[in-house]
Parts: structure tokens; C-alpha cells; sequence
């Protein structure tokens, strides 16, 4: 198996429980969505999404739309750039903190140091991914990435936004390895040409599938795909 160039990671699920997204990042989204919306409104990137509101959903009430995309879970650009302003604030006023798999940090910080690029897919808002790397428990992680991408590049699930992401970061798909913990996202990533690995955590219950090499931690990770690896006493 070829050793990857640059390492591709979602983050729920894969870097960060599931729980924290929903524990902790959403409620606060939520408290906070209804100032952000009546009192920011003018904002640029506020209005930005608003309009974008409008046209997805022409004649609703834009806080009750988000509050309903919320409830659904939805992966929706604007939503997901809103819930990125709201956890900016919350991360800056030292609320709100990154939350990692402890596996996953010095394994980060291990790849770079070894050559290994690294980049984030997520669909959270770049925003979002930005503040949970450069504000968790070990330190600034953000630096240690190349680049961050959200839906705005396209669905996660189609291999076309694969194919747009190795075309930002000037690499061969086969070249990158994609890590999640969902099997139709790296049904996608493997269609596109790229490298796959199902991070299966077991906190967050995730179920392996039958397509793509499976691993428990960024350790497994590493071993599988010629990473890296934490020096063995």
C-alpha cells in the first residue's frame, strides 16, 4: 500500500467524538444564533448567509429555518457558516475548547514533522474547523495544516469534491489519504482516485464497514498506511 503524501482527516467522528459536537458546540449554537441573527445582521458575513437563507428557503423566518436545519442535522452552507460565527465568539471568550481523541494530536504533530502534509475536510465550516485546531486542550494545532475545506467545495459524498480538493492542494489523488468514520464519504474519496482509511471509534459506536481498511486510532492509522510512528519503549 502506497505511503500517502498529505493525510486528509474529518474531524466528528474521526478526530473529536461525536459527543462533544453535540454536547457541547451545538447547544451553543443554538443560544447564541438568535443575537448573532437580530443584532449582527449587517455584518457581511451574516448577511452573506442570510441571503443565502432567502433563496433556499424563500418567505421563512431565518433563525426558525436554522433552528430546523439544526433539528435535521442538516449540512447546509449557511447554517454551518453561522454556527461557525457563534462558536468563534465562544472559542475566543475561552467558553468553548477543542476536544480531541488523545491519539490524535501528537499523531498530527508526528506526520507533519515526518514530511507529511495534512489538511481538514469537514462539514463544518472552515471557520469552525479552524477554531476547534487552533483552541484545543495541547495547543494550536492549526498550524500544522495546509489547508482547511467545507461543503463550500462540494458535497462530501461526491467524488467530484475529492477531485476539487486534490486540484486545490496541487497532488495526485493517490497521493492522499482520506481518514472518516463515515463508509459513504470514503465511497466518494475511493472514486476519486483517493487513498481511505474508516477511523472506527469505539465511543462513538461507529460501525465497520466491508470497503475500506478500517483502523481504531491515528496509531493504527499510521501502521496500515507507512506513517510515522510513536517511538516504541
Amino acid at each position: 500500500m502506497p505511503t500517502p503524501g498529505l493525510v486528509l482527516t474529518d474531524i466528528e467522528g474521526t478526530t473529536t467524538p461525536i459527543a462533544f459536537v453535540h454536547r457541547v458546540l451545538f447547544p451553543h449554537a443554538r443560544a447564541a444564533l438568535p443575537a448573532l441573527v437580530g443584532r449582527r445582521s449587517e455584518e457581511k458575513p451574516v448577511a452573506d448567509a442570510l441571503a443565502e437563507i432567502a433563496r433556499r428557503a424563500p418567505g421563512a423566518d431565518p433563525l426558525t429555518q436554522l433552528l430546523s436545519w439544526m433539528d435535521q442535522d442538516a449540512k447546509i452552507t449557511p447554517l454551518k457558516t453561522l454556527q461557525g460565527l457563534t462558536w468563534r465568539d465562544g472559542y475566543e471568550s475561552g467558553l468553548l475548547k477543542g476536544e480531541f481523541y488523545p491519539d490524535v494530536p501528537p499523531a498530527l504533530r508526528r506526520w507533519r514533522a515526518g514530511g507529511v502534509r495534512l489538511a481538514v475536510y469537514s462539514s463544518g465550516s472552515e471557520e469552525a474547523q479552524r477554531l476547534i485546531f487552533g483552541h484545543g486542550p495541547d495547543g494550536d494545532l492549526s498550524p500544522l495544516f495546509d489547508g482547511f475545506f467545507d461543503t463550500g467545495i462540494g458535497a462530501k459524498r461526491e467524488a467530484q469534491s475529492y477531485r476539487a480538493i486534490a486540484r486545490a492542494l496541487d497532488l495526485p489523488a493517490g497521493d492522499i489519504l482520506f481518514l472518516s468514520d463515515v463508509e459513504a464519504e470514503l465511497d466518494a474519496a475511493a472514486s476519486a482516485g483517493l487513498l481511505t482509511c474508516q477511523l472506527v471509534r469505539a465511543e462513538d459506536g461507529t460501525v465497520a464497514g466491508t470497503h475500506h481498511p478500517v483502523a481504531e486510532t491515528f496509531d493504527r492509522v499510521a501502521a496500515r498506511f507507512g506513517l510515522p510512528e510513536a517511538d516504541r519503549a
